[in-house]
């Protein structure tokens, strides 16, 4: 098959959507119909318990901060979002969405020109920032004002004023004038001060905010797409965009009022921000924010959360660390029969594997039931593994052009979704995919069309004209094949193929995303590298030392580290045809720098002779 559309596939589909426009809409819906229930689990204090914020609550706080920007005069202003995920970045992202302006998110870890170049290209001189993250702006002249949020201390009664924090603003505003005058330096802003003083502007009857009409067609959201490059490429949605995603994602997986998911990912990400902040909200389900990637595991047993979004790599280490302490233990072999037993009975309709494996669920909090994941390919054993466990893992793909899902597998059909782990499942409802220039073995570029395609680049006409076609179809730069069930497999990026002296092309995520299985690899980048002319299939590997270690039975010094992975991809290379074995093998001394959604970035990890154990050494005969 070489196209497929969402509407060919309703026998997968759940049906009870509440149609939406705006992401207006979608919260006066949310609050109306769940407006006691929990929207968001907040904690008053670093280590201390959650509490619920309701969506009453939330609805009037977006309302009161919106009111107060529009009093401020920043109506139709473009506004920065930036920092660490917390009930104050969101409420502040859906105040501006409606009916203050254009929200621009900027990911907390790029550094400080990189967040200048981003405000410069995205016309924007004020920014939400959480505390910690402000040092980033220091000295950027391009911050007129900041608004400080912060991570804890919000207010969960709604029969409660909200009260201004103690704040101070020289501190901020010293931090960021830094080598500027004073009567040029940037305004500050408390966001509890701003949140209060717009709720006495409601209660005064101002409606400045709240009269608003969203045109769901128009750029709403300027999003940056991960790079460093002179001019970063701004991707620009529309509530239309947003909303689309979200009901098509909701035929997809099934979301209940009593779901709680843990949000763990940088909320910039359209990722996090459409599947696992705007979704939950559409469904009435509600969010807890973790405290940080080291307190995951100790959040999600305080949470108790039925569901997570997370990338493949976090996945990876999860399980990786499930096996350890299985070999630990010393039992292996029975959690094996336990895995077979539990897949047996399943494909006969029995489920009884959370009983089973009730010990490593408490280890994941107790209740978590329900796994998203996508940004990258996950190895379809792990995918099974979790199943086996009693976890559906529902695999998507996606890309911020897309707002972000272009196709999942779906959670209606669990024996399906098991038999094709691997697959990043069918095509949305409202989207059609076809592919381009296939090849012999049917492997072409992915195109999509949809309503959550991108309105475009910001300000790049040309670009804007080479990824999307007249017809709608948006070049994805993805490489994969259709099923003859219509289910969408990928195979690598288009820039990233090689293409061997005998014509053959080597896609290196696919070879990537089999050898990470193997645990004493940490992570790795599959790439062509010259030899005599020739391009042959290379890979730089960052190892696991613990785990080569523990398969050493003592710490290995870099020689051996070498002989090691040099030995692994041999015998590694021995089930691969001819043309697809690697021939060089780079043992990394330090991690590969990689995106906040923990991809490598290729173009950043070049060959460093200084980096590499054994350089000279490292083509193989």
């Amino acid at each position: 098959m070489n196209t497929a559309s969402g509407k060919d596939y309703k026998k997968y589909w759940y049906t009870d959507i509440r149609q939406i426009v705006t992401l207006k809409d979608m919260l006066a819906g949310s609050a109306e119909l769940y407006g006691n229930n929990p929207a968001f689990w907040v904690k008053k204090e670093k280590g201390g318990p959650y509490f619920a914020i309701n969506y009453r609550l939330l609805q009037h706080d977006v309302n009161s901060l919106g009111t107060r920007l529009c009093e401020m005069g920043l109506k139709d202003s473009r506004i920065a979002v930036m920092g660490q995920g917390c009930y104050q970045w969101i409420v502040s992202y859906l105040a501006v969405v409606n009916g203050v302006g254009v929200a621009v998110p900027i990911d907390k870890e790029l550094s400080g020109p990189e967040i200048a170049n981003r405000m410069r290209a995205g016309g924007t001189d004020t920014i939400f920032c959480t505390a910690a993250e402000c040092r980033k702006l220091k000295g950027l002249n391009e911050v007129k004002r900041l608004v400080v949020m912060d991570l804890y201390g919000d207010r969960t009664d709604e029969n409660d004023p909200a009260i201004p924090k103690e704040f101070d603003g020289e501190k901020f505003r010293m931090l960021v004038c830094e080598g500027r005058t004073a009567e040029d330096g940037p305004v500050i802003y408390s966001w509890s001060a701003l949140l209060s003083e717009g709720e006495k502007l409601l209660s005064e009857g101002c409606e400045d905010f709240t009269s608003q009409i969203i045109d769901p067609d128009v750029m709403k959201v300027l999003l940056f797409t991960s790079g460093t490059t002179a001019q970063p490429k701004g991707v620009m949605l529309s509530h239309r965009n947003i909303t689309s995603n979200i009901m098509d994602v909701c035929r997809i997986c099934q979301v209940h009022q009593s779901d709680k998911t843990l949000s763990i990912l940088p909320i910039h990400h359209t990722y996090e921000c459409t599947l696992g902040m705007l979704l939950v909200l559409y469904r009435g389900a509600s969010t807890a924010f973790s405290e940080g990637m080291k307190y995951i595991s100790q959040n999600m047993k305080e949470a108790q959360n039925t569901y997570i979004i997370a990338v493949p790599r976090v996945l990876e280490m999860v399980h990786d660390r499930i096996w350890k302490g299985v070999a630990k233990s010393g039992k292996e072999k029975i959690f094996n029969n336990m895995l077979k037993l539990s897949r047996g009975l399943r494909k006969r309709g029995i489920n009884i594997s959370r009983r089973l494996f009730s010990s490593v669920l408490e280890q994941l909090g107790g209740k978590l039931s329900v796994i998203i994941t996508g940004a990258a390919a996950l190895n379809a054993s792990i995918i099974r593994d979790f199943e086996d466990m009693g976890i559906t893992v529902l695999q998507g793909y996606g890309m911020t052009e897309c707002t972000p899902l272009i196709s999942g597998t779906p959670m209606s059909s669990p024996l399906e979704r098991y038999r094709k782990a691997g697959s990043v499942g069918a095509v949305v409802d409202s989207g059609e995919i076809k592919l381009a220039d296939t090849d012999e073995s049917g492997i072409g570029e992915i195109l999509f069309k949809g309503p959550n395609v991108t309105l475009g680049y910001y300000n790049m006409e040309e670009e804007t004209a080479r990824t999307i076609e007249p017809d709608g179809f948006m070049h994805t730069g993805d490489l994969g094949f259709i099923d003859n069930d219509g289910w969408l497999y990928l195979t690598g990026r288009k820039k990233n193929i090689i293409v061997t002296k005998t014509g053959e092309n080597v896609y290196p995520e696919e070879i990537e995303d089999d050898i990470i299985h193997d645990s004493c690899i940490e992570s790795c980048m599959v790439f062509p590298h010259k030899k005599n002319g020739d391009e042959i299939v290379a890979i730089q590997i960052y190892p696991s030392k613990d785990n080569v270690a523990d398969k050493l039975g003592h710490e290995p010094s870099e020689e051996e580290l070498d002989a090691f992975f040099k030995g692994l991809v041999r015998e590694y290379n021995t089930g691969l045809p001819a043309y697809k074995r690697i021939s060089a093998v780079f043992v990394r001394r330090n991690n590969f720098i990689s995106t906040t959604t923990l991809k490598i970035k290729r173009q950043d990890n070049p060959l460093n002779e200084e980096d590499i154990i054994g350089f000279k050494e490292s083509v193989m005969n």
